[in-house]
């Protein structure tokens, strides 16, 4: 990576250049923020080590001019006069990291080496998304968070090696979508892509699935059928839940991914086939072994590469993009939109049907919507009920779940009183008394 360093001092720039060089970075110098502007001008420099106060312009100002000509650039700000003030000054004008004099060496490079990282992995998701772009893909990857942006590197950088892939998450993190990723950005994009759920086929008809069968080798075969290995051939096999794998199988299937060969249910003769595997699961394997439910040396062959998709839970940041897309998706032309703190408590739910999930919430809030705006109370009631009871002390959240009864029957009487107290078996001047205290009030004219 390109650095340049700039300080009017001699000694302190010849001191940071001499040990970033010494660390294997080009380096680049100026004793000035005009001599800088130069060379940021002429050279492709992702990360600026700058001194705060120089002779002429501040490094504030050559912040703000390097910004303008490219907002990308990543700036480390360095001075002899540190306060509060100033590092609050410069991380607004956009440096990512402040340092005092004399510079702790070691700590320095910890950080140019973390942002080396990101600038690495931002520059994968840019070329994905690229891709992503150009494809027909049937969702968008939405990648906002450091999570998914660290999967989408992962996946670049698979994606154009020979070697099977197994992709592990939860259920409706979206493992599926980032098989089609891989086999989209191989060398094998133009070729099939075929897919097993291997949870869904019947046991018994599993081994002609995958391999197909002759005509007549067993009844009901009226005529020869191609596998999925053949279907694949010279593109990408993807085995979804192959936890689910039957144990009689797995020996055929390592054989077949072995010698690149396999036979049709029926017949003698071998036929080639060049598959490249992609696998998912939401099972440990590694304990299905251990229980003798999974090969080991079946487990070996499938995870020469591994991807680990994060929970929803655990990529919070993109939950309001993920939102836009499916309104997009589903709204059909209506106008409507979410609230803010609708958007908050979704933010806040932990979704344990990941982005699958949220996608059924999103459609059925949407369905069920009488205006253009979605508010929390139109949302379903585990996601509001999570909300209300997540977090506090007892009292709080046993009056959370009090204030969410009350709402709930308030809601299903259309805010007649008299129909709600009966449905809560209390009186109307004890409900009156609760929808004070808890604020309740009927926004259905919003």
């Amino acid at each position: 990576m390109k650095i340049l360093v700039v300080d009017d001092e001699a000694v302190q720039r010849d001191l940071l250049s001499g040990f970033l060089r010494n660390q294997g970075y080009d380096v680049l110098t100026a004793a000035n923020g005009e001599q800088a502007l130069d060379v940021f001008r002429q050279e492709p420099v992702p990360l600026v080590i700058l001194d705060h106060r120089m002779p002429g312009q501040t490094g504030d100002e050559v912040l703000v001019q390097m910004k303008a000509l490219n907002p990308m650039v990543r700036a480390i700000m360095i001075t002899a006069y540190g306060s509060v003030n100033t590092a609050v000054t410069v991380m607004k004008l956009g440096a990512v990291e402040f340092f005092e004099k004399p510079v702790d060496l070691p700590v320095l490079l910890q950080k140019i080496q973390q942002l080396e990282q990101q600038l690495e992995v931002e520059e994968d998701v840019a070329v994905v998304e690229e891709s992503i772009d150009e494809s027909p893909l049937p969702l968008k990857i939405v990648a906002e968070s450091a999570g998914m942006k660290e999967v989408l590197s992962v996946v670049r950088r698979v994606a154009e090696s020979p070697f099977a892939v197994l992709i592990h998450g939860e259920t409706g993190t979206g493992k599926e979508l980032v098989a089609r990723l891989i086999h989209l950005l191989s060398p094998r994009a133009d070729n099939p892509f075929i897919e097993v759920n291997c949870a869904a086929i019947p046991e018994n008809l599993f081994e002609s699935e995958l391999f197909g069968h002759e005509k007549g080798s067993f009844t009901g075969a009226a005529n020869m059928r191609r596998g999925r290995f053949e279907l694949a051939n010279n593109g990408t096999l993807f085995l979804d839940e192959i936890g689910d794998m039957p144990l009689f199988l797995q020996p055929k299937l390592l054989r077949a991914l072995q010698e690149k060969k396999i036979n049709r249910v029926g017949s003698e003769a071998t036929i080639g086939v060049d598959v490249r595997l992609v696998s998912a699961t939401n099972r440990d394997l590694k304990a299905l072994s251990g229980e003798g439910q999974f090969r080991e040396d079946l487990l070996f062959r499938v995870k020469v590469l591994e991807i680990e998709m994060p929970p929803l839970r655990q990529r919070k940041e993109d939950i309001p993009h993920l939102v836009d897309f499916f309104l997009e998706r589903y709204t059909c032309g209506r106008n409507i939109r979410l609230a803010p703190e609708t958007i908050d408590t979704l933010v806040k739910y932990p979704f344990p049907g990941n982005v699958r999930e949220l996608e059924n919430v999103v459609q059925r809030s949407v369905t069920l919507s009488r205006g253009p705006v979605i508010y929390p109370k139109d949302l379903p009631e585990e996601v509001r009920h999570h909300q209300a009871t997540a977090q506090g002390t007892l009292s709080e959240r046993l009056e959370a779940v009090e204030r969410e009864m009350m709402l709930s029957a308030l809601e299903k009487s259309g805010w007649v009183q008299t129909k709600a107290a009966e449905l809560l078996d209390i009186s109307e001047r004890v409900l009156r008394y609760k929808m004070k205290k808890y604020g309740l009030k009927n926004n259905a004219g919003k």
